[in-house]
C-alpha cells in the first residue's frame, strides 16, 4: 500500500486554502495537505522548528508568492539554498501572471510556476493536475529518515 503524499500549501488567503483542501477531496489520491498561512511559518514548519518539529517533511510545497513579512520569493530562495530542502519541489501558485515574477521564480529554483486561474472550474482541475503530475509521472526524490535524501523513487 502506498503511502499518501505529504503537500505543503503555502498561502495567507483563507479562501484559496479552502478551494484547494476541496479540490484534493475529490481525488482518488488522498494526500495529506498542511497548510501554513506565512512564509515565516512555512520556513518554520520545514525546518521543523518549534511547534513544526515532530512534522512529516513533504513531498511538495505549493507557494504562493503574495505574502505579508516573508514574502514567497524569499521562501523560495531560502528553501532552494539549504541544502536540507533544495531537493523538495516547490510549486509557485500565484495569482500574478508578471513575466517578471515568473522568470524571477525559476532563477530562484522553482521547479515550477502555475497562475491561479480566476474561475472555479478552473481552478479546481489545475490544483488536481498539480497533484496528479507530481504524485502519479514524476519522479522524486527518496525521502531518508534524517531528511535528506540521495536515490530517486518514481512517484506512485
Amino acid at each position: 500500500m502506498r503511502r499518501p503524499a505529504e503537500l505543503l500549501l503555502v498561502d495567507d488567503n483563507p479562501a484559496d486554502l479552502s478551494l484547494v483542501r476541496e479540490a484534493l477531496a475529490e481525488t482518488d489520491r488522498q494526500s495529506r495537505l498542511h497548510c501554513v498561512e506565512g512564509g515565516a511559518e512555512a520556513l518554520a514548519f520545514l525546518r521543523r522548528n518549534g511547534k513544526y518539529a515532530h512534522v512529516v517533511r513533504p513531498d511538495l510545497v505549493i507557494l504562493d508568492l503574495n505574502l505579508p513579512k516573508t514574502g514567497g520569493l524569499e521562501v523560495l530562495a531560502e528553501v532552494k539554498a539549504d541544502p536540507a530542502l533544495r531537493d523538495i519541489p516547490v510549486v509557485v501558485f500565484s495569482s500574478s501572471e508578471s513575466r517578471r515574477d515568473i522568470a524571477r521564480c525559476y532563477k530562484l529554483g522553482a521547479n515550477c510556476y502555475v497562475s491561479k486561474p480566476g474561475d472555479l472550474k478552473r481552478f479546481f482541475l489545475v490544483v488536481q493536475s498539480i497533484e496528479r503530475f507530481w504524485f502519479s509521472y514524476a519522479s522524486l526524490p527518496l525521502k531518508e529518515s534524517n531528511g535528506s535524501s540521495n536515490d530517486a523513487r518514481t512517484a506512485d
